[in-house]
């Protein structure tokens, strides 16, 4: 009876209401860049553009596509996202899965636990970081953009705390038929934490494919900037000089048009990626849920 009174059905509406605002916040950027990299130069430069192309024109896809510098930061991006994640999620399992042991199996689990929560509170910061990855001869290696960011703690901790809503009867079974602790891990665990590992996938891979600082700082050579730093120092710093863009292609094309196809080519893997993966949210972030 609780959802018919007056007081539920004004909070509902509210909630709607909110909703619906956050998504046109979301979606209504997104189409203004859309339209504006379909637009021809003249309505871009005026910047008449709203949420629909004018004079529409696809020559500034063509312009990005024949780009090699944006391809090559496109491929280099994803590499980076693909090793990048592979080794995120075996670090992130292999850790949840340890700590998300009893005391009496694992008795130095509550030591970790607060090595892990300290550095995610405590960040050595950026000097001592850059400090780090130079004595390590990592500058100008993609190793620089994949092992300082191997292990996230928050997503961690979220798979951790999946792995112990799995009924013990089932690990104590394995046990008896004499599984031993990586049989577990992988014939049990882990096929019935999908919806955890979907989530904590998509964390990572978005994580890795908008992540632009490091590749700034830590890359040298801007033949190996990811694509995420190649957009940041055409977009934001309004440097073409060092992206090869031709200046003679550029003259019949607006500078918008062609930073707006950047960024919607740049966005597009991660559109096509969230539909398939967004069902196993719900299911998937279940932090301190589920108590015994």
């Amino acid at each position: 009876m609780y959802n018919k009174t007056t007081g539920y059905k004004i909070f509902n509406g509210f909630n709607h209401l909110f909703l619906i605002v956050m998504s046109l916040i979301c979606i209504l950027p997104l189409l203004h860049v859309l339209a504006v990299s379909f637009s021809g130069k003249s309505a871009a430069t005026a910047n008449i553009v709203n949420l629909w192309p004018v004079d529409f024109t696809i020559e500034s896809y063509k312009q990005t596509i024949d780009n090699p510098a944006f391809i090559r930061a496109l491929f280099y991006s994803i590499y980076r996202t693909v090793l990048g994640t592979a080794i995120g999620m075996a670090v992130i399992i292999f850790a949840g899965y340890a700590l998300s042991k009893r005391y009496t199996e694992f008795k130095s689990r509550n030591v970790y636990m607060w090595f892990f929560v300290f550095t995610m509170l405590f960040s050595g910061g950026l000097v001592p970081g850059y400090i780090l990855i130079t004595n390590l001869h990592l500058i100008n290696t993609i190793w620089a953009l994949v092992l300082p960011s191997a292990l996230s703690v928050y997503n961690m901790i979220l798979l951790m705390n999946f792995f112990r809503t799995i009924p013990a009867e089932l690990e104590e079974a394995a046990l008896i038929d004499g599984a031993g602790l990586f049989r577990i891990l992988f014939s049990i665990h882990l096929p019935v934490s999908l919806p955890a590992l979907a989530t904590i996938t998509l964390f990572t891979v978005v994580g890795h494919w908008n992540s632009w600082f490091d590749g700034l700082i830590y890359m040298m050579d801007t033949k190996k900037y990811p694509l995420a730093t190649f957009l940041q120092t055409v977009v934001v710093q309004q440097d073409f000089s060092k992206m090869s863009i031709n200046p003679e292609d550029m003259a019949n094309l607006s500078q918008r048009t062609v930073k707006a196809a950047q960024i919607f080519i740049g966005a597009l893997p991660v559109l096509i990626i969230y539909p398939f993966l967004q069902k196993y949210f719900v299911k998937g972030i279940v932090l301190g849920a589920v108590k015994e």
